[in-house]
């Protein structure tokens, strides 16, 4: 069901339509005057950036087009966290307004800064995508993303104040909560993961609400991989528009690309980030149409622009003439990922961070398995671990007492709760090459 209201009660400075709807080449002149100023602020600002470009030979002064980026050496994760916690921030800290973080694999996290202009671009760049779909003043948002150290739901509550929505930023979880201020409040807009919107379905029909008498028009869901049977799914039990959205705390956040209502690709603010996709093996750029993996360069941000930086996301560029008028360049959703990250919940979890844990812990074997499984359409993680042969004779309420402090280490060292079973010794298959780590059960039937 559609409630996404028209144009014609907008404000039309709001719009942007000399960006959104700009050709192609009015676009790439704004993005190669954007990356002269960004490549020119990284070498002048950070010895990092400043190094890598000396060692490929480039002069930020003498980028002249913008296949000239093809130059630059790609930026990584690793390297993000190499240089822990603002060696890669490019302006003073006394300029950085705001930090955010991702956990470590092993080790350090990613910290990523923002100065009070970042704070505005991510802020504009979620307003513009809103606000194209139907948002305005008068709306109802309801934020169900975290708060916290991961970006989650600030980009959305900065970009919904500047259309003077009025803001619920209740977080995530308390589900029966949510449903009861969703209806009081008579929210309009929500923001979340789609797995939790169905649980939210889930709850809601459980305890008897009427999903089409709520006042839900738009849902702008993402922070983790979903298909478009769940999004049918979630239409059909939520009674709204329900559409993907894009983005990455090493970027900025939400707020890199998101669907129209059209529903047929991401449109990327391209004015504010430049997009490739590359061969992940090689690092060839490869032309549009061509699956591989996203490549993001900020052309606006201060504090910590990226230049190359590699997702490990999985998808394709693309250009149309799409219906509802703008002509920014497109990117599928996300297939998967070239490493083997997990997204629970909206949450990275790697199985090395998991190891990490486990192997710290006395009386357990080095030999262990995650299983994924999926439940009232959450995402459920488990650990089965196996441990010696004196702790596993151990009275039962002994062993539930030490399931529970492993799990106790692992949410202080990841951020969400991981299920440990303990196991016998010798129970967990062997492998003669690479050892299988991860189970992932999410597709079997129940």
């Amino acid at each position: 069901m559609n409630k996404i209201k028209g144009k014609g009660n907008r404000t039309p400075e709001l719009f942007d339509p000399e960006i959104s709807t700009a050709g192609r080449q009015r676009m790439r002149q704004l993005q190669l005057g954007a990356l002269k100023q960004t490549l020119k602020h990284c070498y002048a600002s950070n010895e990092f950036y400043r190094k890598r470009f000396d060692e490929a030979g480039v002069d930020p002064d003498r980028i002249n087009e913008l296949s000239d980026i093809e130059k630059l050496p790609f930026t990584t994760k690793e390297e993000l966290r190499l240089n822990y916690p603002f060696g890669l921030f490019c302006t003073p800290l006394d300029e950085v307004v705001r930090v955010h973080s991702s956990s470590g694999t092993t080790g350090n996290p990613t910290v990523v800064g923002y100065t009070r202009h970042d704070l505005d671009i991510w802020g504009h760049c979620l307003m513009r995508i809103m606000y194209d779909t139907g948002v305005t003043k008068g709306d109802i948002v309801q934020i169900s993303h975290g708060f916290g150290m991961f970006t989650g739901g600030f980009g959305f509550q900065y970009a919904a104040e500047k259309l003077g929505c009025l803001v619920v930023p209740i977080s995530g979880g308390n589900t029966e909560r949510q449903l009861k201020i969703m209806a009081d409040f008579k929210s309009t807009v929500l923001c979340c993961t789609p797995s939790y919107t169905l649980h939210i379905a889930e709850v809601g029909e459980k305890i008897g609400v009427d999903f089409s008498k709520l006042s839900l028009k738009v849902g702008y869901l993402g922070a983790e991989p979903w298909s478009e049977p769940m999004r049918d799914e979630i239409e059909r039990r939520i009674h709204m528009t329900a559409l993907n959205s894009y983005g990455l705390s090493e970027v900025i956040g939400p707020g890199v690309s998101c669907e129209c209502l059209e529903k047929n690709g991401l449109h990327i603010n391209e004015d504010h980030f430049f997009a490739e996709v590359i061969d992940p093996d090689t690092g060839k750029t490869l032309p549009n149409g061509s699956k591989g993996e996203l490549v993001f360069t900020s052309l606006t941000k201060r504090a910590f622009p990226v230049i190359r930086y590699r997702t490990k996301d999985i998808s394709y560029l693309f250009e149309d003439d799409c219906p509802c008028g703008k002509k920014l360049l497109k990117m599928a959703r996300p297939m998967g990922r070239t490493d083997d990250m997990l997204i629970i919940r909206g949450v990275n979890v790697f199985p090395s961070q998991i190891e990490e844990v486990l192997m710290k812990v006395k009386d357990l074997e080095p030999h262990y398995l995650i299983v994924l499984t999926t439940e009232n359409y959450l995402d459920k993680i488990e650990v089965w671990v196996e441990v010696s042969d004196s702790i596993f004779h151990e009275k039962l309420m002994d062993l539930e007492f030490f399931e529970k402090s492993i799990e106790g280490r692992l949410y202080s060292a990841i951020g969400i709760h991981i299920k440990v079973s303990l196991k016998e010794p010798k129970t967990i298959a062997r492998s003669e090459g690479k050892a299988q780590r991860v189970w992932d059960r999410r597709q079997e039937k129940n």
